[in-house]
């Protein structure tokens, strides 16, 4: 995914595109001081953790756009590192939960005490539980049962849980970011679609090339340990993710992510064939909704006040990959969700040219 500021205008749609009607232009200056901020802090994740820009681009993207994340990758790739600098470096609350197959949901959510006053009078007080921070770490979510998992998912869609019948607003800015070892299959509750749904995006983190292994070893292992500077503050970000949604969309942007949306469904005129045979069901609605906000921040990041299609192909397999349920077919062709995004953006991008 590349975040390279375009050649044309930052303000303006290039020739040929239709301008959006009815809004409001972001000034030049506030697209500058958006950049240096997310310069700032897209520096800084790097400086901790290598080899992985890719992965930091769209952790970021998640961010500002208010989104829940899923991170998936073999052990020791940085996933739990890189949450934790993210949260280091904006100052923000950060809370760690290790799913394991004993959890329980009010060690997610919290409980209420019982508890005594100076007169021996007894009431119920409400002790939150770690769910109660800005940023927080579901490390190996699907370590834990269903029930478990489940009691992230009004957090994770309303920003606020319910204990003992009362609801508890949960702290803004608020994001789970949640991780999951696909080679670790013993004692693990795959994720159910619908809670998968209710994630923004799903990363993959690659391993790291022979350049960059080499540099984790001599930079990683001395005796001086690296710490994390503030690049950003929380009113900052706040801002930034309001701005997200002031970035433009014009119409026929915004139809060919409803495109794309529809074609992943094996049942849709527009459907590619590898869609038809591989897919069962395709993406839900939200993903309409992912492939707009993401596409929104990617559009800031590049340092633009509107957003393309281009935009929207940059976003679509982390926006994508985890919606789509596959057939047997697939898993007897060895056919990948990946590959199918693939298969979407080819026929998406003819007809674009068309």
């Amino acid at each position: 995914m590349q975040t390279v500021i375009p050649s044309q205008s930052p303000m303006q749609p290039p020739p040929g595109q239709p301008a959006p009607v009815g809004v409001m232009p972001i000034t030049e200056q506030r697209l500058y001081q958006a950049q240096e901020a997310l310069g700032g802090l897209k520096a800084e994740i790097e400086r901790r953790l290598y080899g992985q820009e890719a992965l930091v681009v769209q952790a970021i993207i998640g961010l500002l756009a208010r989104g829940n994340v899923l991170i998936e990758g073999q052990p020791g790739l940085g996933k739990t590192l890189l949450v934790r600098v993210m949260s280091e470096a904006l100052h923000l609350d950060f809370s760690r939960i290790q799913f394991t197959p004993d959890l329980m949901p009010a060690d997610i959510t919290g409980s209420q005490s019982l508890v005594h006053d100076e007169h021996g009078r007894a009431s119920l007080e409400f002790r939150p539980g770690p769910v109660f921070a800005n940023i927080v770490l579901a490390d190996e979510i699907n370590r834990a049962t269903p029930k478990t998992q489940s009691a992230l998912l009004e957090a994770m869609q309303e920003q606020s849980v319910t204990v003992g019948g009362g609801r508890r607003p949960l702290p803004a800015p608020f994001m789970v970011i949640a991780t999951q070892n696909p080679i670790e299959m013993e004692g693990t509750y795959p994720l159910p679609e619908a809670q998968l749904d209710r994630f923004l995006l799903k990363l993959e983190v690659a391993f790291p090339s022979f350049e960059t292994l080499r540099d984790i070893g001599l930079h990683t292992t001395g005796k001086d340990e690296l710490a994390t500077a503030r690049v950003m503050d929380k009113a900052t970000l706040v801002s930034l993710q309001e701005l997200v949604r002031e970035i433009a969309v014009a119409p026929h942007v915004a139809e060919h992510a409803a495109r794309l949306t529809m074609a992943t469904h094996p049942d849709a005129p527009d459907a590619p064939e590898p869609i038809r045979k591989y897919v069962r069901y395709g993406a839900s609605p939200r993903a309409m909704q992912a492939l707009i906000l993401a596409g929104r921040a990617h559009a800031l990041l590049c340092g633009r006040a509107w957003m393309s299609e281009e935009d929207i192909h940059q976003v679509a397999h982390p926006v994508l990959r985890h919606r789509m349920i596959q057939s047997f077919d697939a898993k007897l062709d060895n056919v990948t969700n990946n590959d199918l995004v693939d298969q979407l953006l080819a026929t998406a991008a003819k007809h674009v040219r068309a």
